[in-house]
């Protein structure tokens, strides 16, 4: 047996496919899911997702979101994900950079706090591509 994995972004479908497994991170810890698994919804903090395939294990870093666990299926709904394999370090460093520069030209000028949010998230995302393309390398 398998589970029918989804991971959307408001984007994109990044990710759909049959899986053997799935870990999340969540704010209680990593949570494996199995076929069989207790319908469950749960929180996603920003990290790497691990899931292993017929032909191997793969790993996507995700910004925060929701998991739901339903039957077979597993749906993550996050702000953003990649693949660990497709991240490029200096487009991150570039991305966090712009980011702390943005939050705090933000605090200078008392920007609306959505303003903050968006640039939290960005760098966010940034530090669990770099935490999730670490794992990888090692």
């Amino acid at each position: 047996m398998s589970l029918q994995l989804e991971i959307i972004t408001p984007a994109k479908v990044v990710f759909s496919a049959q899986v053997k497994s799935v870990v999340l991170p969540t704010p209680a810890g990593e949570l494996g899911i199995l076929t069989g698994h207790l319908p469950l919804m749960t929180p996603i903090d920003p990290g790497e997702i691990r899931l292993e395939t017929e032909t191997g294990t793969e790993a996507l870093a995700v910004d925060r979101g929701f998991a739901k666990v339903l039957g077979d299926t597993v749906s993550i709904l996050t702000e953003a994900a990649i693949d660990v394999a497709k991240i490029d370090m200096a487009e991150v460093e570039a991305a966090e950079a712009r980011a702390a520069a943005a939050i705090r030209k933000a605090k200078e000028e008392n920007a609306d706090p959505a303003e903050f949010e968006q640039f939290e998230s960005v760098t966010r995302f940034a530090i669990a591509q770099r935490l999730a393309a670490g794992r990888r390398r090692r």
